[in-house]
């Protein structure tokens, strides 16, 4: 039995590039308590697997994700029939551990693309936010669907979308809950590309993958960062960063590779990060 088994995702190896597939297609991968702490536990076995340069985030059957499953408000329902204040610090923590979940994509050294079709609605938003590149196919549709059960989104969508979109398209959309298409997500910058089907943004993302699988794998790992910090700083911290990670990090070997490869008209080749266990101490 390997590491990467789940009970939630479907994993598959494509090379340097790992597909996590939402595996629950019966119920629109709606997201169990399992989903909660399998993507985590996944995202951190690939981020420590130095031959993984890149993931893709989608689902099986006919819908990325439904959001979060009603039978988990089950768990967190029983809570408000304990003590009011001790139930509230119990909440807060649990929604604390949901959101980790989708800081890992974050956590992660590696872009992670998510590839959407049909509904994406819900927590469905909340992880699309928090990937590096979004694509779906035209018969997508998007809701951040929390509003119309009467709470607001509270493991990503608010905090994140805003830095995506404009923020008044953010709010209009979290504060109504309405329904809009792949056409709407592609004009509002939610979305970089739409294709016809499933089958062609699956063929889409793992091209992208291939092609960031081909850069140097430390200077995507410093992009992301550096994306990350500058989306949560300003613009003096944000190069101060930079120039602390360049200096830190920036080395001639892949440069020389990049530029020679560029000489010859041929692809480059970069050595992977160290292994994980290469540190052991």
């Amino acid at each position: 039995m390997s590491e990467l088994d789940s009970s939630f995702f479907l994993v598959q190896r494509h090379g340097p590039v790992v597909q996590l597939s939402m595996n629950r297609p019966q119920k629109a991968n709606g997201m169990t308590p399992d989903f909660w702490t399998e993507l985590p536990r996944l995202l951190g076995l690939l981020d420590a697997d130095e031959t993984v340069r890149a993931a893709i985030l989608t689902g099986e059957g006919k819908h990325f994700s439904g959001g979060m499953d009603l039978a988990s408000f089950s768990t967190i329902a029983a809570l408000f029939q304990q003590e009011p204040g001790r139930a509230a610090f119990a909440f807060r923590k649990k929604i604390m551990q949901l959101q980790d979940a989708f800081t890992a994509i974050e956590r992660a050294r590696f872009p992670v693309i998510a590839a959407i079709h049909g509904a994406c609605i819900g927590g469905g938003i909340d992880m699309i936010s928090a990937c590096d590149m979004r694509i779906a196919s035209s018969d997508a549709y998007f809701a951040i669907e929390e509003i119309n059960i009467g709470m607001a989104a509270d493991v990503g969508t608010l905090q994140r979308l805003p830095k995506l979109i404009a923020p008044a398209v953010a709010a209009e959309l979290a504060y109504t809950g309405r329904r809009f298409d792949a056409e709407e997500a592609l004009r509002i910058g939610l979305l970089s590309a739409v294709a016809d089907s499933r089958e062609q943004i699956i063929e889409q993302a793992l091209a992208l993958g291939d092609r960031i699988s081909s850069k140097s794998p430390l200077a995507m790992a410093g992009i992301k960062a550096n994306l990350t910090y500058s989306r949560d700083h300003g613009v003096v911290d944000g190069l101060d960063y930079m120039a602390t990670w360049n200096a830190g990090m920036l080395r001639p070997e892949d440069m020389m590779n990049a530029v020679q490869a560029a000489m010859a008209r041929k692809e480059a080749a970069f050595a992977d990060l160290l292994a994980e266990d290469s540190l052991a101490i």
